[in-house]
């Protein structure tokens, strides 16, 4: 009965182990690891201080959009287009709109809200980030 117990534990652990998820891979852009803090009172981000607002910040694969959707909901999401990230030319811009993204190197443009492909040679959704938000500080990481 012990070893039938050792056997059933043990094979939890392995099937475990082989499920962990390390995490959001993308179909397309590589992983780089990604975690800074940014203080949107601080004066090179008071973009962020109201709704609909955004910076462009370096880190990722081809730099960081963070975009404000309201007073404690923050997006990020990497410049990288997910059809030509290896093209130095290629980086996600907001539109003037400010409601959509574009690649203007091929042309694809995606939702600000969920980074999902509008229309382009883009199949696959820009690669997000995860923000956390205290109220004073903005965390984004992967």
């Amino acid at each position: 009965m012990i070893k039938k117990i050792k056997f059933i534990i043990y094979v939890l652990i392995l099937f475990i182990g082989f499920n962990q998820c390390n995490g959001y891979e993308h179909e397309t852009i590589p992983r780089v690891k990604v975690n800074f803090t940014i203080y949107p009172d601080d004066v090179n981000y008071l973009d962020l201080n109201h709704s609909g607002g955004y910076v462009y910040v370096t880190g990722g694969v081809a730099g960081i959009i963070v975009y404000r959707v309201d007073q404690t909901t923050f997006l990020a999401y990497d410049r990288a287009c997910p059809y030509d990230w290896e093209d130095m030319d290629a980086w996600i811009c907001v539109e003037e709109s400010g409601l959509t993204l574009i690649d203007e190197n091929c042309g694809s443009r995606f939702n600000i809200l969920d980074g999902s492909v509008i229309n382009g040679p883009a199949q696959f959704p820009l690669l997000n980030y995860k923000t956390s938000y205290d109220g004073r500080r903005l965390r984004v990481y992967n």
